[in-house]
């Protein structure tokens, strides 16, 4: 990989395994310096010590435990990223869990309302964190991580699904507000990861996450899911100068020729192209009068 973010710093929430890790490990390849973060200190500690290894500059990588939920914990995050790194440029919101398994009704409230402030709050306060200091150099780049439950129904899964939903309405929000800053924000789909979260899923069983669900489940573990460079790639790309100019879209990592997009800035600008919108009965060409 080229150093198309060489001169760049970001912040990796959730970094210390799974699809943070990669998109640390893929940011310090490209030149970037990095600040991860997580809640597991010992992983954390096991992810640096990696990062380090494939670092030019040991320097130019850096940790920090931090729930994304507290608002506290988020503000000394950004406050430490800042002094270490003096400017940041890139966020990428990548902290998540799939929260309680089952049905609505059943599952604890507790764990649904933690997914939530995970999911939706931890991206909410961060990107509040860090918007000062975007707005202050006139440059900033904000990349969320979306999920599955963000473009289609997950039953069983409603916290999951309703918290990645509304990152992603949060994040086209966010780029409106920002139009005319240098300060753009993207989602990313990054297709079916063979994660600890599939672990979850299969752990959890048909009972609690249903019969449908847990069987793409195992045949997504058989077949090997969609690699995690994949995703990290397209958030390689987000965050470097090549995407200045798109913003408010949710963009697959898999299935979108995201590589293309910078020739169709104009076309991303003035339509709904990879946004969540309302289906209606003539985009199905039925006619109800």
């Amino acid at each position: 990989m080229t150093a198309v973010l060489a001169g760049r710093a970001a912040i990796v929430t959730g970094g210390s395994h799974g699809l943070g890790l990669e998109i640390a490990r893929a940011y310090v390849a490209a030149g970037a310096r990095v600040l991860v973060c997580a809640r597991d200190a010992d992983a954390l500690a096991r992810a640096r010590s990696e990062l380090e290894s494939l670092a030019r500059d040991r320097t130019s990588v850096a940790t920090i435990t931090a729930d994304v939920a507290e608002p506290d914990a988020v503000e000394g995050l950004v406050g430490h990223a800042i002094e270490r790194f003096s400017r940041v440029h890139v966020l990428v919101n990548n902290a998540g869990i799939y929260g309680p398994k089952g049905l609505t009704e059943d599952v604890s409230w507790d764990e649904w309302e933690h997914a939530v402030r995970v999911n939706l709050f931890g991206s909410v306060l961060c990107s509040r964190a860090v918007l000062p200091h975007f707005r202050e150099n006139g440059y900033g780049k904000i990349i969320q991580l979306s999920g599955g439950g963000a473009t289609s129904p997950l039953p069983r899964l409603s916290a999951y699904a309703a918290s990645k939903a509304a990152v992603v309405r949060f994040a086209e929000t966010l780029a409106e507000e920002l139009r005319g800053t240098g300060i753009d924000v993207n989602a990313v789909a990054p297709g079916a990861l063979n994660t600890r979260l599939l672990d979850e899923v299969l752990e959890a069983g048909p009972g609690r996450v249903g019969t449908s669900f847990y069987g793409r489940a195992v045949e997504q573990r058989a077949s090997g899911g969609t690699p995690l460079d994949e995703a990290a790639r397209l958030a390689v790309f987000l965050g470097s100068g090549a995407s200045d100019g798109i913003t408010g879209k949710l963009i697959s990592a898999p299935w979108d020729p995201w590589e293309e997009l910078p020739s169709h800035t104009d076309d991303l600008e003035s339509t709904d192209v990879y946004t969540l919108r309302r289906i209606v009965p003539t985009d199905r060409g039925l006619s109800w009068s």
